[in-house]
């Protein structure tokens, strides 16, 4: 875990979040031990929104954490922050995007569909930022969309140290679906544990069917292990695969804890152990901690990146 450090040694170091999640940048600021920059965030009287630096920035290296999560509000909160921040002087600055959103509609696999992941790195290069960290990116591939530095960062850090403290029987790391497994193969090798594959065809958007199951489960304890959890149908497909194929028991891992639509009645009908996420997507009503949820902090590994990004260090030895 990152060490709290005096502010002075950052000189020029200013962290600074929007409305869109104001829990996580406070705990990224305690974790540094830097104060909040003071940011004017407010509405005008049709609804527009104002924007204004409350504090001097020229010269600075400046952090913008926001979460592009729902409403495009938040989006748009984004851009007028960094054309602010650029117009303010600031030496560099860098959206720190917890949660990327948009980013499922990463290619065009369908006639006459946007490539919405594609449109908002335009929009984010075009407000004015300079480098962008991003956690767990539904694609990887995004970080081709832009033509400025991405540093991707991966929660799997978080999941694989609570994950090695439950008294597990022959765990097995299992993906949802294909496109999962190389992520579910990292799990696997920093747990020592084997892997299985759910195969799942998409009949539409937010639906999905689990067909078939690849591996080794019964008896076992089993992790599914994805970047979003949404309407959970996908996850609870696959638990109820797992079972029937005799998975002793099944819990999820999820980065990003959208839980939209009928989520939590789905979770609640399931018979999962739990399910594990992060605090990258902002709580919500009917979305808090409790029951089968377990929220995990990524703050500190967030904190750590700023960090190493200020100071010109590695990232990716973080996920080594």
């Amino acid at each position: 875990m990152v060490e709290t450090v005096n502010s002075a040694a950052f000189g020029a170091m200013k962290v600074f979040g929007g409305t869109a999640h104001p829990a996580l940048t406070q705990d990224i600021c305690q974790v540094l031990g830097l104060p909040e920059g003071r940011i004017e965030l407010g509405r005008f009287s049709d609804g527009e929104i104002h924007c204004q630096v409350m504090e001097n920035v020229r010269g600075a290296d400046v952090f913008l954490i926001q979460p592009i999560s729902p409403p495009a509000d938040n989006l748009l909160e984004l851009l007028l922050m960094l054309d602010a921040f650029k117009r303010s002087s600031a030496a560099r600055v860098t959206a720190v995007v917890p949660y990327y959103g948009y980013a499922r509609q990463e290619r065009k696999d369908k006639p006459r569909v946007p490539i919405s992941a594609k449109l908002v790195a335009d929009l984010i290069q075009s407000a004015g930022a300079d480098r962008v960290l991003a956690m767990d990116l539904h694609a990887p591939a995004i970080q081709g969309f832009f033509s400025i530095p991405v540093d991707h960062l991966y929660a799997a850090p978080v999941f694989v140290d609570y994950l090695s403290e439950l008294p597990l029987e022959k765990p097995t790391i299992v993906s949802p679906d294909a496109g999962g497994v190389e992520r579910a193969r990292f799990y696997a090798k920093r747990l020592g544990a084997d892997l299985a594959i759910v195969d799942k065809r998409r009949t539409g958007p937010n639906v999905a069917e689990s067909i078939h199951l690849i591996g080794e489960v019964a008896g076992r304890d089993c992790i599914i292990v994805d970047d979003i959890i949404d309407t959970a149908g996908t996850m609870v497909g696959a638990a109820r695969s797992l079972l029937d194929n005799g998975a002793r028991s099944v819990r999820g891992c999820f980065t990003h804890a959208v839980l939209s639509g009928k989520a939590m009645e789905r979770l609640a009908e399931c018979p999962v152990a739990e399910i594990a996420v992060t605090n990258t997507y902002p709580p919500g009503e009917g979305r808090r901690e409790g029951g089968k949820i377990k929220v995990l902090s990524v703050a500190w590994l967030l904190a750590e990146a700023i960090k190493r990004t200020h100071t010109h260090s590695s990232i990716s030895s973080l996920f080594v």
